[in-house]
């Protein structure tokens, strides 16, 4: 599988590089003229790929194009990827004769195209880049994801929320697949309920059927950890590999998913087969497969002048995408093909079939066809034409019972359809006017013979060259146009002299023409027009433009009119008794040969749309949904739409769940013994996971939290008993550690059954006092915790209960209080300890999980320790000892968040730490610019070890986790701090050479190795001294007053 992998990557690579290199040529071809793909790539190849050097080489060396004598070139993978290009019909002859014309256009061509060179150079330079980064990883196919997740909070599922799913290797349509028919219930119920009887699995031969029983148990098995999984996403493979090995190749191509969907759905039809109707295997009817996805149409039809009529079984109902604008349209263009009508050259011959649904199945997929062969290029190609389509369809005007109806309203929107033809010729003769080759808008045209009728002339002012003229010599007489200008002089005065007494003036009056043609007017306007004129032609131009425009408006209403009436044609409520709703879209991004696939299921109890990518699984909105999948915009399109027969929601959606969160639990506890032993095991092994994943870690990174049995003291050594393993030994360490400090608690119930030990004896004094100890921690647990006391500080048995812990691990801590020796005050109490110690002997290892049991007290501790470090750490910033303070703080931040994993109550406030830990990182970092710019060499280097030891290894901690705004924020103002420093003319060249060493590792911290001291132990405090010690640095944080506890 990795050479698979490494092996499509480089073709990936390979064919990413044949694109950039047939971008440059197709180019150099624009600017050059030149035809030839064998010389423009000589010509790229000696330009080491650069465009601007390979058009230098082609001007200055004045090449001429190739001829049957040019010498051949070496081809390569870009030469062949222009076959069947449309290359320029314009060539420019490249001798030595036309090489000024030739510098003159590649001139223009570099003015017009600086911006797209820029941008391919600058992707070239990101590819190489990309390329030398990338080169000593492990290659992947496009469209995988990895699975292995670098943080261990991104392992784990949150709730309920639904899991993701590894793609292993150009899966990713399996994914989208399998997650669509998982999301419903009734195939999820048959898949995890199938079974067959064992005979049935002994008395199987055929290979084909093995087959599809080892994937139906594959399939159970993947979706029982859909349901339960503890992980974030799950692993397919087992199942994948099966379906597989059906085709030629472990590889299959992206083209070909809609063929592998096809052969998953009949390899279940198949395995149900066995299962319900073994001595008929024909007939299916019984098949649930069968029953929810597959339904059957009627073809009509006549054909060479014969009628025939045929019933057909589909599953998956393809529709073509080209030529429609959406779902509807697509399915009236599947259902009709052709027209029933008389040919025009004998009556009695009629053509064309109609299509009716007999029988609709609850779940109708539909096909998409967005991939077409291309004849010329010889190789598939992807559509993507938009095409939108609802959330609910009425499938009853496709239906054969309402087929009487839809006929005739199909011929009333036929007729309707032929109005609009003719409205729309009509409007093309107003829109595109002219009976030259250049058409243009009849009322725009009108707009502008008005706009020419209506431009005045500039007025001329007489320039200084001008008023130096003779007053004899007029500037027409320079020119040589004197006799014209005089006799139309003359014809001007006549006819003024006849219109005498008539209100006509000149708006503009004769111009005098121009021997320059730098004197002519900037606009175009009339040079005589009179007011009569200009009234006459603005009232005319101005009534028909307003004519022209009333009658486009009523071409545009009546089609618009047209169009919605074809809109409603449909909508008859008879028409809308077989409503569909949208479950889930298929989205496919890319090209024919290579992309990526996700879905987009509605989750009925959220009711919201889920978008499940690969591993990831995130709210969406039908608005990104429409985005994605309608086509048009980008790469990405729907292929494949799933509806569920909405009235028949409760076969395929889950009526009970009604947005309850718990709806999978409930479907767990349902499953077979042997399912849910399959799931406990790998959330078993994912807790074995995340363990090794610590350990790893640990070794990584210095040891946070040391071993709690390094810290505590084992309290029954005194005994001398041999303990029996390791284990025990941390056990009864670390239980008997939190028994001792609890002995004064423990102490004070075996006092209050005085009366008991004495009338009854010590069996019922030890009853007695678990008992009243078990209600007063119980008691406890159920208050309130305050801002100044956090209860779980004062007894383990109270962590224990706030976080459910099992019932067997809080009666074995409580029995233990009990059995502790410190306890030997007086004989009452030694009495009480020796039976509690011999009621703990007699529980077993079947009686409480010791390894639980261990883990639960690992966790208290490391509570209690976290306490400490926080509450050392807040007296410490408040008595500005930063650099103690923020050792502290980290190491509790660090192990609040692994315990915060477990449970919000397993640990402290985690804004709190965060806070404070910021606090101090913006103190430290004041200090230490400080120091580093006092320039004293002993100052300097103390601000460089605040930086080395301190301030980077935490930053590195905080960005390497889920970081906070505040966090980011706090980061950026202390590198802005140091980075104001650079080119400080007043600071000397010792430091500036220091600084630039310190900012690559402040401003990239990623490749840091955290070398972080741990902080002096602490002796854990006795939970009085503790919770005071709680309530007195809690109250001075408030109050920000400094104070200090012993």
């Amino acid at each position: 599988m990795t050479a698979e992998l490494q092996a499509e990557a480089e073709a990936g690579a390979a064919e990413s590089q044949g694109t950039n290199c047939q971008m440059l040529l197709n180019r150099l071809g624009e600017i050059t003229g030149i035809q030839d793909p064998s010389f423009l790539h000589a010509a790229l190849k000696a330009a080491n790929g650069d465009l601007t050097d390979a058009v230098n080489f082609l001007t200055e060396e004045c090449v001429k194009e190739p001829g049957q004598e040019a010498v051949a070139v070496e081809p390569s993978d870009c030469e062949g990827s222009a076959v069947g290009k449309e290359q320029p019909t314009n060539v420019i002859d490249l001798t030595p004769d036309n090489k000024d014309d030739l510098q003159a256009v590649i001139a223009l061509s570099f003015l017009e195209s600086l911006e797209v060179q820029a941008v391919e150079r600058d992707a070239n330079r990101a590819h190489k880049a990309n390329a030398a980064e990338n080169k000593n990883r492990s290659k992947r196919k496009r469209c995988e994801v990895w699975g292995e997740n670098p943080k261990q909070n991104d392992w784990r599922r949150v709730d309920d929320w639904p899991v993701g799913m590894k793609n292993i290797g150009n899966t990713c349509w399996f994914s989208a697949v399998i997650q669509s028919l998982f999301q419903l219930p009734e195939f999820r119920r048959l898949v995890l309920s199938y079974s067959l009887p064992q005979s049935m699995l002994e008395n199987c031969r055929s290979r084909s059927e093995k087959r599809n029983i080892a994937f139906m148990q594959e399939l159970q098995c993947l979706f029982a950890l859909m349901l339960g999984t503890h992980r974030k996403f799950v692993d397919p493979t087992a199942s994948l590999e099966l379906l597989k090995g059906a085709f030629k190749s472990a590889d299959e191509q992206q083209q070909d998913v809609s063929e592998v969907t096809h052969k998953l759905l009949d390899w279940l039809e198949d395995a149900f087969q066995l299962s319900v109707n073994v001595n008929s295997p024909q007939d299916k009817s019984e098949n649930p497969m069968v029953q929810l996805f597959y339904g059957t149409f009627l073809t009509e039809g006549v054909h060479e002048g014969k009628t025939f009529s045929k019933i057909e079984t589909f599953g998956q109902y393809p529709l073509q995408v080209n030529g429609y604008r959406n779902l509807n349209e697509c399915l009236e263009g599947a259902m009709v093909e052709g027209e029933i009508e008389p040919l025009p050259s004998d009556q009695s011959v009629k053509y064309g079939q109609e299509r009716w649904f007999t029988k609709l199945p609850p779940v109708l997929t539909f096909e998409l066809s967005r991939f077409e062969f291309n004849q010329s290029l010889g190789q598939p190609e992807k559509i993507h034409n938009k095409l939108e389509f609802p959330q609910i369809i009425y499938m009853d005007r496709y239906l054969y019972s309402s087929k009487e109806i839809i006929q005739k309203k199909r011929e009333e929107t036929r007729k309707l359809r032929k109005q609009i033809a003719v409205l729309q010729q009509k409007l093309e003769r107003y829109m595109k006017y002219g009976s030259g080759p250049s058409r243009f808008p009849l009322p725009d045209m009108l707009q502008y013979v008005l706009e020419f009728a209506s431009t005045k002339l500039p007025l001329v002012v007489p320039s200084a060259q001008d008023s130096q003229m003779t007053p004899a010599q007029s500037p027409a007489e320079s020119c040589g146009l004197n006799e014209p200008l005089q006799q139309n002089s003359v014809l001007e005065t006549e006819s003024t002299e006849n219109t005498e007494g008539a209100a006509s003036t000149l708006i503009n009056p004769p111009s005098q023409p121009s021997c320059l043609p730098a004197e002519m007017p900037e606009c175009p306007a009339p040079r005589v027009v009179t007011e009569e004129e200009m009234s006459l032609v603005r009232t005319c131009l101005q009534r028909w433009r307003s004519e022209i425009e009333q009658d486009i408006q009523d071409l545009k209403d009546c089609i618009t009119r047209i169009n919605q009436s074809i809109g409603q044609m449909y909508g008859d409520p008879v028409l809308c008794q077989v409503p569909y709703r949208l479950h889930a879209v298929l989205v496919h991004e890319g090209q024919a040969n290579a992309g990526h696939y996700w879905a987009y299921i509605y989750d009925q109890p959220r009711k919201s749309w889920l978008k499940y990518n690969d591993i990831s699984v995130t709210e969406s909105s039908w608005e990104e949904l429409e985005r994605d999948s309608y086509g048009g915009l980008r790469n990405a399109s729907a292929y494949c739409l799933m509806y569920i027969n909405d009235k028949l929601s409760h076969f395929v959606a889950d009526a009970a769940a009604d947005a309850e969160t718990g709806q999978f639990q409930k479907e767990v506890e349902l499953l077979p013994p042997e399912l849910q032993n399959y799931i406990q095991e790998d959330n078993w092994r994912l807790e074995q996971e995340v363990e090794e994943w610590e350990q790893e870690q640990s070794c990584k990174i210095p040891q946070i939290e040391p071993s709690a049995t390094s810290e505590s003291q084992d309290f029954t050594s005194e005994s001398g008993q041999d303990q029996s393993s390791g284990c025990e030994h941390s056990i009864r360490s670390l239980s008997s550690e939190h028994a001792r400090i609890a002995k004064d608690q423990t102490a004070q119930a075996i006092a209050n059954t005085a009366d008991a030990y004495e009338k009854n004896g010590v069996e019922a004094a030890l009853c007695e006092a678990f008992h009243e100890e078990y209600s007063r921690l119980y008691l406890l647990a159920k208050e309130t915790p305050t801002p100044h006391n956090d209860p779980r500080l004062q007894h383990v048995l109270i962590y224990f209960l706030q976080n459910n812990a099992p019932k067997q691990v809080v009666e074995r801590t409580l029995l233990e209080q009990f059995a502790d020796r410190n306890l030997s005050y007086d004989e009452r109490s030694i009495s009480i300890m020796q039976v509690a110690r011999a009621k703990l002997k007699e529980i077993g290892p079947d009686d409480v999980n010791m390894e639980e049991y261990k883990k639960w007290h690992e966790d208290y501790s490391l509570f209690r320790k976290v306490s400490v470090y926080l509450l050392t750490g807040l007296e410490l910033y408040q008595n500005r000892k930063y650099q103690e303070a923020l050792t502290y703080l980290v190491y509790a931040y660090q192990s609040n968040t692994s315990l915060l994993m477990k449970g919000p109550n397993r640990g402290v406030d985690e804004s709190l730490i965060a806070l404070y830990r910021r606090k101090c990182l913006l103190k430290l970092n004041d200090m230490a610019a400080a120091l580093f710019v006092s320039r004293a060499e002993a100052d300097v280097l103390e601000g460089i070890n605040i930086l080395n030891e301190l301030i980077i290894p935490c930053m590195h901690l905080i960005i390497n986790n889920d970081i906070s705004k505040d966090d980011l924020d706090a980061i950026e103002v202390m590198r802005n701090r140091w980075c104001s420093y650079l080119g400080q003319e007043d600071m000397d060249a010792n430091l500036q050479t220091k600084l630039g060493e310190l900012l690559p590792r402040l401003l990239d911290c990623s490749a840091e190795v955290v070398i972080l001291k741990e902080p002096p132990k602490i002796r854990p405090n006795s939970p009085y001294d503790l919770c005071s010690r709680f309530a007195a640095v809690m109250e001075s944080i408030h109050g920000a007053a400094p104070v200090t506890v012993k």
